[in-house]
């Protein structure tokens, strides 16, 4: 009967014995389509010869230089891309069994071999190679998820609000790449009765970012709860990232806002960071003068001027990452854009986070927002 192998394989036989050898190349020329097979005498032959063309390994464990299960051992070290397919005698079939237990797709008794059974043994192994290579990417996936979550949580703290004068919301959304990012924000109330908030964000992506992102949090929620919410602030957290980022190309914009006691003030530095949203009696504008100075960890002599904000009675501000302006939307996917974004919350009537967010939809960065109301007595 014709063996079944209906795809080209690039196999190696790792087999000292050149009738055995020969007993396995002629079986498989009998296949739908003969694999490309390459032959090692030994382990060292072997080990010029696994690269990563090559898709399974047939292996005998009876080998000049290496001992039983040393030999697949090495194989699967050297080659853990590939199926492993163990060849034995009659008298070590238990050693195929530890070849399995070992880390081995299957194993085959040389004096049971016909084409079929070979072309199938192969084509079996191919088949569990792939489904532990997926079921191990489902782990790492797991995995993955789990830091991202537990780092995410780094970067969304509870908020520190005693008053209930302010409404507070936030939103923490990740980009279309779904890959942990550096943005962060946070809100805490100092025993002065005064409203603090920060939104920040370090310039690319993955957990090395994400990590610095969390560092800066909690520096400047530390510095603000120990009385630091001048200067000092800001270059104490260039200090910090100049010390922890992995490249010196590494930078972090941010904005950070200071309400005064009787909510009616608030003191801004905006740090090479996109301008806040602020509506007062209806009126939607962004806030004048931001940036107020450059992005952290790019001069060493920086600085960064205070912008006084008056707010009256009624009033919403918005604190934001440049995942919302940088989104693409309409029918040419433009960049929403600082324009586009007051000119939909002109045509809500007010900042509705979640109405904002549908109408940008999929988002090309991370976003984090803080949205902070006096709310009406």
């Amino acid at each position: 009967m014709t063996a079944n192998l209906s795809e080209t394989l690039t196999l190696l036989l790792l087999e000292d014995d050149d009738g055995d050898a020969f007993l396995v190349e002629e079986l498989l020329q009998q296949a739908v389509a003969p694999p490309k097979i390459f032959r090692a005498r030994s382990l060292q032959e072997a080990k010029t010869k696994l690269t990563s063309k090559i898709q399974c390994v047939l292996v005998d464990l009876s080998l000049p230089d290496a001992s039983r299960l040393e030999a697949l051992e090495e194989v699967l070290a050297l080659a853990p891309h590939a199926a492993v397919l163990v060849l034995t005698g009659l008298r070590d079939v238990h050693v195929g069994v530890a070849a399995v237990q070992a880390g081995a797709q299957d194993y085959l008794v040389k004096q049971d071999i016909d084409a079929r059974l070979l072309a199938r043994a192969i084509r079996y192994a191919m088949e569990r190679k792939r489904a532990d290579q997926t079921q191990l990417r489902l782990v790492q996936a797991e995995l993955i998820a789990k830091e991202n979550a537990r780092m995410q949580r780094g970067l969304l703290p509870v908020a520190l609000l005693r008053t209930d004068a302010i409404e507070h919301t936030t939103r923490y959304l990740p980009g279309s790449g779904g890959t942990l990012a550096g943005d962060f924000l946070d809100a805490v109330q100092t025993p002065d009765g005064a409203v603090h908030l920060v939104v920040g964000d370090v310039c690319g992506h993955g957990p090395d970012e994400a990590a610095l992102g969390v560092a800066l949090r909690i520096a400047w929620r530390t510095l603000v709860l120990a009385g630091q919410t001048d200067d000092t602030l800001l270059r104490t957290l260039d200090a910090l990232l100049r010390a922890e980022r992995k490249a010196p190309e590494i930078f972090t914009t941010l904005c950070m806002a200071t309400i005064t006691p009787d909510l009616q003030h608030a003191r801004m530095r905006v740090v090479g960071h996109p301008p806040p949203v602020l509506v007062r009696d209806g009126a939607v504008e962004v806030v004048e003068g931001a940036p107020s100075g450059p992005p952290l960890g790019i001069f060493p002599d920086a600085e960064w001027p205070v912008i006084d904000v008056p707010l009256g009675e009624t009033w919403s501000m918005m604190l934001y990452t440049d995942g919302l302006i940088e989104a693409a939307v309409g029918e040419r996917n433009e960049l929403l854009g600082v324009e586009g974004l007051i000119d939909l919350v002109r045509e809500h009537g007010a900042i509705d986070l979640d109405r904002l967010i549908r109408h940008v939809g999929t988002l090309s960065d991370d976003l984090a927002v803080v949205l902070v109301s006096r709310r009406r007595a």
